[in-house]
């Protein structure tokens, strides 16, 4: 920047300080604007659009390096509704968000006095900007001028700027708005360490099992083949072993199975690609930047969902291979967008920022039907031709095996129902941090964190699944696909319990707006990992059961 260059200041929304997405425009409060002639500014980004940026010009006129003295920019006509609407301001604890070069600023709209009788407006915005070289590095407001709220008078509004050296580097300017102490907290370090173990023991489980069982199993199995037919007829007719000509019979409802598969993987690349980015490049720096990339990603990583959903459909010996492909491309942004629309009737009756603009939801239909429904096709037709063949290890058998009665612990509803809990233990603290910096006011940036954890939601998925499947077929029960998928997956719902427990005594949240803005979206979240783990977990069992029955000699 030059001296005396133009430096704007942008007016962003003002809200409710407990509820960070309830967030309306600044001038929705009767506050005047400056006599600068105003800039009009448009949304930048998508992310900008859909998270409710609403920058508007504050007329204040403010130049590079110019200092500027005490000015009063406007004043307020205060007539009873413009005194009305600052005192419930006031009372919600109502503060805004500015920005001078991209740098945030917050400020509060007012106090009231100990017995909430008088209320009080600032009236005079105090800025301090640190500048190194010819860059802007620091922002700083101080809200001064305590004005007593009383109807029929005129308020003044001023401002001064000051200007100071600083030596922060203008790449570090952001780290101001880092919060080490909350992120890098001891507890943070001791959960991963805490996971790392569950993951080693339930590896080493996982193997043992496989290691003893299966080799005792494969034992017998070839002591089985010297035995004659007496022998065999009298012995001990149990075990995965008899289920060999059932288990890769087509799971029920292939089309949605197929589907949910194929969406889990493009949950998971998406997740993966996405952190890899956050990891390397400063994402929190730019407003928006992080939905942006996630959806740019999401519809880039499209063939892989057509690739696994296209060939597990083929595989299970599905026909309608098309209508396949429809449901597996709009199922997640079906999800998400019925959610956003059902959630943007409630910001339109509010009139909140949120709303999204018509304009941005004819951009986001676009991208999924010219840019998803496209690539998911190339993948489903990929996926169909390079291994959409039925290459199993074992015959099916032309009639399907009864199945017999077995311990109540042993039924897939009991299976399902308990195998979220390892997952959902080896994630939970994260969790805690990733609700806080979304739903609080703190920037998330210990992405490496979360890359671990992701790894270990993983590993820790795929070992309780296989646990879960083997004993589900040493009771001779086949239907394993449905079983192994729902087990991860119902991680999905104890996440969802957690987010009520952290709605009611981590935040102080109220309003229908804000209230329905977190379960609306906190459902979408836990669906979607809930879906990512299903997948994960499917994956790998599929692995593993391959695996048994490709040693079993069968008759």
């Amino acid at each position: 920047m030059k001296y005396k260059e133009e430096v704007v200041l942008w007016m962003n929304t003002v809200g409710p300080y407990h509820n960070r997405q309830e967030t309306y425009k600044y001038f929705s409060l009767p506050f005047c604007v400056g006599t600068k002639k105003t800039i009009s500014h448009y949304h930048e980004t998508l992310g900008e659009a859909l998270q409710g940026v609403e920058l508007e010009f504050s007329g204040l006129d403010i130049k590079f390096k110019d200092e500027v003295m005490q000015t009063t920019y406007c004043e307020i006509e205060l007539d009873k509704a413009k005194r009305d609407a600052f005192v419930y301001a006031i009372k919600n604890h109502y503060w805004y968000q500015m920005y001078i070069d991209d740098l945030p600023i917050w400020g509060i709209v007012g106090e009231a006095d100990e017995n909430g009788e008088d209320h009080y407006l600032w009236t005079y915005k105090k800025l301090e900007i640190g500048f190194n070289g010819n860059r802007i590095v620091d922002v700083n407001l101080t809200s001064e001028g305590k004005v007593k709220l009383v109807p029929n008078t005129r308020i003044a509004m001023s401002y001064s700027v000051k200007w100071k050296k600083s030596d922060v580097k203008f790449e570090d300017r952001f780290d101001k708005y880092l919060d080490p102490s909350f992120f890098q907290h001891r507890i943070h370090w001791f959960s991963i360490f805490n996971s790392f173990m569950m993951v080693i023991f339930l590896v080493g489980l996982v193997s043992m099992i496989l290691m003893r069982t299966l080799r005792k199993d494969y034992a017998r199995y070839s002591k089985e083949e010297e035995m004659d037919d007496m022998d065999r007829d009298l012995g001990d007719e149990y075990g995965w072993k008899q289920v060999h000509g059932d288990v890769f019979r087509p799971s029920s409802h292939p089309m949605i199975f197929s589907s949910l598969i194929g969406s889990g993987c493009q949950i998971f690349s998406v997740s993966f690609i996405v952190i890899i980015v956050a990891m390397i490049e400063d994402l929190y720096t730019e407003r928006g930047s992080m939905l942006s990339t996630a959806i740019f990603v999401y519809a880039a990583t499209s063939p892989v969902n057509g690739y696994f959903g296209g060939s597990l459909y083929a595989k299970q010996g599905g026909r309608r291979w098309i209508k396949q492909m429809f449901i597996g491309a709009f199922l997640i942004p079906a999800m998400v967008c019925g959610t956003a629309f059902f959630i943007n009737f409630i910001a339109m009756y509010y009139h909140a920022s949120r709303a999204i603009p018509f304009g941005t939801m004819v951009a986001v239909c676009c991208i999924c039907l010219f840019v998803i429904l496209p690539l998911n096709l190339v993948g489903t037709i990929l996926g169909r031709n390079l291994s959409g063949q039925p290459n199993f290890p074992c015959r099916v058998n032309a009639v399907p095996r009864p199945i017999p009665e077995k311990k109540w612990f042993m039924e897939p509803a009991v299976i399902v129902c308990l195998g979220g809990i390892l997952p959902f233990g080896s994630i939970f603290i994260e969790m805690y941090f990733i609700f806080t910096s979304f739903w609080a006011y703190k920037i998330y940036y210990v992405y490496g964190f979360m890359m671990l954890v992701l790894v270990i939601l993983c590993i820790v998925t795929v070992c309780v699944t296989i646990v879960c499947t083997y004993f589900l077929l040493n009771a001779e029960d086949y239907r394993w696909q449905w079983t192994s998928f729902l087990s991860a997956a119902s991680t999905a719902v104890y996440v969802y319990m957690y987010s009520f427990y952290y709605y009611f005594f981590k935040t102080k949240m109220y309003g229908l707006f804000q209230t329905s803005f977190y379960f609306g979206y906190m459902a979408v979240f836990s669906s979607s990992l809930g879906i990512m783990c299903g997948a994960v977990g499917y994956v790998g069992t599929s692995a593993f059961v391959r695996k048994i029955y490709t040693n079993v000699k069968i008759d």
